[in-house]
């Protein structure tokens, strides 16, 4: 028997009508990179290490669209069998048409299902779904089919809406449907000229044009935000009751500059905010910056090892392989993982160069035998790239 959530019939109508993410098509592989996307990089982020090389990686795209997340899973991950489903055959046809053109078509199998049939595709060490669970009518349920999918030591990496950083969104919504707007072609023209018509100092009509407006310029992207016809958004503490009854483990976000106070604070406050334990912290964070309008984070199903690095012995004896998510690559000025700008000094070029020239060795073999300060110095040079995300470390496998 095929399963379906309460929402699939409209949903699916919709993005037939409006394929997602609108991206537009092209020759060859996608630009650029995406770290969560990359599984060495996320697993890496979650744990502190990287994954033991040689096992057979497979990966779903869970709510694939129009497929570009799923173009990014098979070209960031050249070893890997990547699956995707999605529910809108339309937009099936396009994340097909995407892969062929990319290059990546012989490594990727697609399923035309409702994300609840993902047990039945197998065991996933890497599940990327990104803005599905929240267009679920039970997202309680769709999390359960993905934790089941999800093997043991797995990831899952999730976006979902927040609730402080879409109120103008909410608003609006609710107003066209009160309006009794459809999502057509017709409704997103009528949905435009009601926001572009509203009064000058409307601050529904001024937080479009300043935060949503470049996002929302094809139709496709402002129905999806404004005519969506089943959509769910989060505080921290509802997400949270979400994730604690799926049996994973919170790993954390996945963009977790956002939830730190540093840039919302100073003085007393600033103090205080760093003495709260985490979810406290995250949550005034989310108090006070009214701009988060999403939640990405990763959860893992144990057992996931998590590795800090602090013993010489471990470090010694790891290997290392520099992070495959770096732009510009062998220069000394680099786009970071997070497409920031990096510099190197001289000898953290010479400690990468030589960590690509032998990834296999042990790092032992850089170190003076005879130890003392240099080696010291070396191992905290070591440290710091792996900190900084420009190397990642794995443990020797005993």
């Amino acid at each position: 028997m095929t399963m379906a959530d309460g929402a699939t019939p409209q949903v699916r109508d919709f993005y037939n009508r409006f394929p997602y993410p609108p991206d537009p098509l092209q020759d060859g592989p996608p630009p650029g990179y995406n770290w969560r996307w990359c599984y060495a990089t996320a697993y890496s982020h979650c744990t502190g290490r990287a994954p033991d090389p040689g096992q057979p990686l497979r990966i779903l795209d869970a709510g694939c669209g129009s497929g570009v997340s799923s173009d990014y899973l098979v070209h960031l991950n050249p070893e890997a069998q990547v699956t995707a489903l999605d529910i809108s055959p339309r937009a099936l046809a396009v994340a097909q048409e995407r892969l062929r053109r990319s290059g990546g078509e012989q490594r990727i199998r697609f399923h035309c299902v409702s994300l609840l049939e993902a047990p039945s595709l197998g065991r996933f060490q890497l599940i990327n779904s990104v803005g599905v669970l929240h267009h679920m009518a039970d997202p309680a349920a769709g999390l359960a089919a993905l934790a089941t999918a999800l093997a043991d030591g797995g990831i899952l990496h999730l976006f979902l809406y927040a609730d402080g950083g879409r109120w103008e969104i909410h608003r609006a919504q609710h107003a066209l449907r009160l309006l009794g707007i459809q999502p057509d072609g017709t409704g997103v023209q009528f949905a435009r000229q009601l926001i572009a018509r509203l009064p000058e100092h409307n601050s529904i009509r001024q937080r479009h044009q300043q935060r949503w407006a470049m996002d929302t310029v094809g139709d496709a992207a402002f129905a999806d935000m404004y005519l969506h016809p089943q959509e769910t958004s989060y505080t921290l503490e509802r997400l949270f009751q979400l994730v604690e009854g799926c049996g994973l483990e919170f790993l954390g976000f996945s963009n977790p500059g956002i939830w730190q106070p540093d840039a919302l604070l100073q003085g007393e406050a600033l103090e205080r905010a760093k003495a709260l334990p985490d979810r406290q912290r995250w949550q005034l964070v989310e108090a006070l910056n009214t701009d988060i309008s999403h939640f990405e984070f990763f959860l893992g199903k144990p057992p996931l090892p998590t590795h800090a690095w602090s013993s010489d012995e471990d470090l010694w004896a790891a290997t290392a392989q520099r992070n495959p998510c770096l732009w510009g690559w062998p220069g000394s000025r680099l786009l970071g993982p997070d497409l920031e700008p990096m510099d190197l000094d001289p000898g953290d070029m010479t400690l990468l160069k030589a960590i690509d020239e032998a990834p296999s060795q042990p790092l032992r073999h850089l170190a003076d035998p005879a130890g003392g300060r240099g080696q010291r110095r070396l191992g905290e040079q070591i440290r710091t790239l792996w900190r900084r995300r420009l190397a990642l470390l794995r443990p020797t496998i005993h």
